[in-house]
């Protein structure tokens, strides 16, 4: 956060109406305290989890939120099959809710994904989608957490 937002301390709202101001520090050591080791190399250390292995692959209705703040990411409904191992969804719930870099680790050139407010590493997006977006946003099940319709 920068300019008059950080000088007065003025949370950011994303379009959807979701606070998107960034966490403190202090905040962000004390929501990594309930991760597990493999969440924590993954969302932190920016690590992959093994394919086919994540517990989101295939589940039910609803909105998958950060598993450290629970800013809300994806819709089930954007939810397609890869074929990958790794959750797919061809948008996210609101463009604001992700911070997009360049990620040239591992000999390749890929954007990464990664949640606004925390920060944390998500997965990468690539331009081999479905329609509507041609997008794949290829997901780490372990940086997610599905919030079931009621």
């Amino acid at each position: 956060m920068t300019g008059p937002a950080k000088k007065f301390n003025i949370p950011l709202i994303s379009r959807s109406g979701q606070d998107i101001t960034p966490l403190s520090d202090e905040r962000l050591r004390e929501l990594a305290q309930k991760l597990t080791a493999e969440e924590r190399h993954v969302m932190l250390a920016q690590g992959t989890e093994p394919p086919n292995c994540g517990g989101v692959l295939h589940t039910g209705a609803g909105v998958y939120v950060c598993r450290l703040c629970g800013l809300p990411l994806f819709s089930s409904s954007a939810q397609f099959e890869s074929h990958t191992g790794w959750p797919s969804f061809y948008e996210t719930i609101d463009p604001e809710h992700v911070r997009l870099q360049l990620d040239k680790s591992h000999g390749m050139i890929r954007t990464e994904v990664r949640c606004r407010r925390c920060g944390s590493h998500l997965g990468h997006v690539f331009n081999d989608g479905p329609a509507p977006s041609g997008k794949r946003f290829c997901m780490n099940s372990v940086a997610l957490e599905l919030k079931e319709n009621s």
